[in-house]
């Protein structure tokens, strides 16, 4: 076979693998309200992410150090930096405004801003938004609000709340964009340890100073469904679902890779039906439908 002929051949096999990798993404980052539902009754924000991040790096070094990942050079910071705005600031903030009651739904429709903003922002990393980029984000933007709609509710609107939810849009927007542009390729292995390493070294002063954290987890409940939330965090959300993020980061432009984010409230939804007989009525089904047609329209080349 010519190079010519690997080169050409190469590609699909390599598309054809990705194919599947936003709809896995979706599925997973999706299931993280649920893990806070089931989670955060038993553990302080902070202290859950921290635990969850602590858990991470024992399952993640070993196999770096057995098969000897190689580790970035010159990025190490910029990988630091991209981790912090993706799990703490983004993770963080949204934890701790469902703590303070804030609705999900809610919670959901702020965060649910950051394809508008990566967007608007896209100039910044050399990258240009076409119209009907533009208007795909308006209808997934349009889809979210429909499905939350039915749930949101003024009860714990706290300024503190609100902040939270603030910080967590301009982490993960921040987060995205900084990592596309500073760090897009590393070794998943050793990028994923330091991002989390990071991640450990702010939470941790944080969590002892404002949430009463000791060494030996006494403001923790360790109950079956607890336990249960922090694995699915660690190796399905922390692993998994971090894994696909960063591999559609070095693909995609990031406002290609934002709109999917459109989609996890409406599939958050459809979890929530199933595992907790929550109300889906027919304007959130329409909400689903809409907000899919925009991340087409986003999405497709």
């Amino acid at each position: 076979m010519s190079n010519e002929t690997s080169k050409n051949v190469a590609p699909r096999h390599s598309a054809s693998w990705l194919s599947p990798m936003p709809v896995f993404f979706v599925l997973l980052w999706s299931t993280g309200f649920i893990v806070a539902k089931f989670g955060l009754p038993y553990a302080p924000p902070l202290t859950f992410l921290l635990l969850r991040c602590a858990a991470v790096l024992a399952v993640l070094l070993p196999i770096v150090l057995i098969w000897k990942a190689p580790w970035p050079t010159g990025s190490i910071g910029h990988i630091a930096v991209a981790g912090l705005l993706l799990q703490a600031g983004y993770l963080g903030g949204v934890w701790c405004a469902i703590k303070l009651g804030m609705p999900a739904g809610v919670t959901a429709l702020i965060v649910g801003m950051q394809p508008i903003l990566t967007a608007a922002c896209a100039p910044l990393i050399g990258e240009t938004v076409r119209p009907r980029q533009w208007l795909g984000l308006l209808f997934g933007l349009t889809g979210v609000a429909l499905v939350v709609y039915a749930k949101i509710t003024l009860v714990g609107l706290s300024p503190l709340a609100i902040g939270f939810s603030v910080l967590a849009l301009l982490s993960i927007t921040a987060g995205t964009m900084y990592q596309k542009h500073f760090c897009p390729r590393f070794d998943l292995r050793t990028g994923t340890v330091i991002q989390f390493a990071s991640t450990v070294a702010v939470l941790l002063p944080v969590a002892l100073l404002f949430e009463g954290l000791d060494w030996s987890l006494s403001s923790i409940t360790w109950t079956p469904r607890f336990i249960g939330a922090w694995m699915w965090s660690v190796f399905a959300l922390s692993i998994g679902a971090i894994f696909l993020l960063f591999q559609l980061i070095r693909r995609s432009d990031a406002t290609q890779v934002t709109s999917l984010l459109y989609l996890t409230p409406p599939t958050t939804a459809v979890m929530a039906w199933l595992m907790f007989g929550e109300a889906f009525s027919w304007l959130g089904v329409a909400g689903m439908l809409v907000a899919v047609i925009g991340v087409v329209c986003v999405v497709k080349k």
